[in-house]
């Protein structure tokens, strides 16, 4: 049953994320954004998918939440040089990057990085 759970929710946050994400990995212009480097293969990044589709409604309007899939396409980790997946970047509402983070995140250290960013 968890596992059943655990994929449906899954394929939610696919569906989320592919209309959030863009092409170029770019910060969305004018909104605090967090951008999840990672793969839909990783064990990590499974366990963030469900965290990553609830930050997505309850900051909607408000930041963005990004997901791209490193592993289909290359590119954003290039260019932003990423190490490790998961990575997660932080961009304040100019898009100057201002936090990074490697492995897992849990939502309550996601939403005290999007709060801090959203009280500037």
């Amino acid at each position: 049953m968890k596992k059943l759970l655990l994929m449906l929710m899954l394929g939610l946050f696919s569906a989320t994320a592919a209309l959030a994400a863009s092409p170029q990995a770019d910060p969305v212009k004018g909104l605090v954004t967090v951008v999840d480097l990672g793969a839909k293969t990783c064990i990590p990044c499974k366990m963030m998918a469900p965290i990553l589709a609830e930050l997505e409604k309850e900051y909607r309007g408000k930041a963005a939440v990004v997901f791209l899939d490193v592993r289909e396409d290359d590119g954003p980790a290039k260019r932003f040089g990423i190490r490790a997946i998961p990575t997660q970047i932080f961009f304040d509402k100019t898009g100057k990057e201002v936090m990074r983070h490697e492995g897992f995140m849990d939502k309550m250290a996601i939403t005290d990085q999007l709060n801090k960013l959203l009280a500037k």
